[in-house]
């Protein structure tokens, strides 16, 4: 059974960072393509950043790509999303979908699977 654990949100200042962790298990396929969406109170869910297995990536967003680093153990089935310099409004639920697909796309409804969220609290 296909499932996705994140794990890393919590409470932090204004100006500390985050990593982010999404941990996959039960896949059967091979190529695949992991996004990170959030959801901050009141607001759609948007795409944070984005991973395939052939290693390509997509950040979203043009105020938070200079913030955002995307990785993958693939050895330990782990994507990570770093985020920097966070602020308020950073504030979310963080949460990863995966495709089977290896191809990163922003459309939410391009998912299959989804983990149950983590959330970011940010300080100001």
């Amino acid at each position: 059974q296909l499932h996705l654990a994140e794990s890393g949100g919590g409470l932090v200042q204004s100006g500390g960072s985050l990593r982010l962790s999404c941990v996959r298990s039960g896949f059967t396929f091979s190529r695949y393509a992991i996004i990170w969406f959030r959801q901050a109170p009141g607001k759609e869910r948007e795409p944070v950043a984005c991973i395939t297995s052939s290693g390509g990536y997509v950040l979203y967003g043009d105020a938070e790509r200079g913030r955002l680093t995307i990785s993958q153990d693939s050895a330990r089935n782990t994507v990570t999303l770093e985020v920097r310099s966070l602020q308020p409004e950073d504030t979310a639920i963080y949460t990863c979908a995966a495709t089977n697909r290896n191809a990163c796309v922003p459309d939410e409804t391009s998912y299959g699977y989804w983990g149950q969220g983590t959330q970011v609290t940010v300080s100001a």
